[in-house]
């Protein structure tokens, strides 16, 4: 199998596993780990008072979602780099 040919079947099972679990899933309300543990803790202990508040809230959803969205790009990005560099230093090395 080609390595081109490889990527395409890489890149159709990244889409058939983006799209099947909302596909499947109906009436998903997808929550975040904050909200997650929060719910714990009161289900834990129900009198408990949080000690921290945060230093500032995102105006909406939609901000909060793209602060997300930027700190993951920003991730991904980095990690791609670094994996790039390395592979191309590994690549002059054999040179």
């Amino acid at each position: 199998m080609s390595f081109a040919r490889k990527n395409i079947v890489l890149l159709g099972l990244v889409v058939v596993l983006a799209v099947f679990p909302l596909l499947v899933v109906h009436d998903s309300d997808f929550g975040g780990a904050d909200g997650a543990a929060k719910e714990k803790i009161l289900e834990i202990n129900p009198q408990y008072v949080p000690w921290f508040d945060s230093i500032w809230e995102p105006p909406g959803g939609e901000t909060e979602s793209l602060l997300f969205a930027v700190q993951a790009a920003l991730g991904a990005g980095f990690l791609g780099y670094y994996i790039g560099l390395r592979r191309g230093q590994k690549k002059a090395a054999e040179k």
